[in-house]
């Protein structure tokens, strides 16, 4: 007994509306992922990257370790920080995180 294939192709026509319709959620769930965690994420990240670029000798700056000090030597991936009179460390550039105003270690 075979089945004829008229009868086998008589089903009813895909709905192109209810397809899209199950995947609005997932339209919108990613939307929403993307504009609230990864714009912002790589924006930072950008911020971050043109600050370490633009380091130059006597910027005074915060690393990721806490410590305050100001530039004494930039070379291609690393720095010279002074963080007390006369006592100098080297530190990588992306150790770097927040460059301050001039100024503020005096203030301290």
């Amino acid at each position: 007994m075979l089945i004829s294939l008229a009868h086998a192709a008589d089903g009813a026509p895909a709905d192109m509306m209810g397809s899209l319709t199950q995947f609005l959620p997932l339209i919108v769930i990613f939307a929403l992922f993307y504009f609230m965690m990864i714009r912002p994420q790589m924006k930072r990240a950008k911020e971050q990257k043109n600050m370490i670029e633009s380091l130059q000798k006597g910027d005074e700056v915060v690393t990721a370790g806490g410590e305050l000090g100001k530039i004494v030597k930039v070379s291609e991936s690393y720095v010279s920080l002074e963080i007390a009179e006369n006592v100098v460390i080297h530190m990588q550039k992306s150790a770097i995180q927040t460059l301050l105003p001039k100024g503020t270690i005096k203030g301290i």
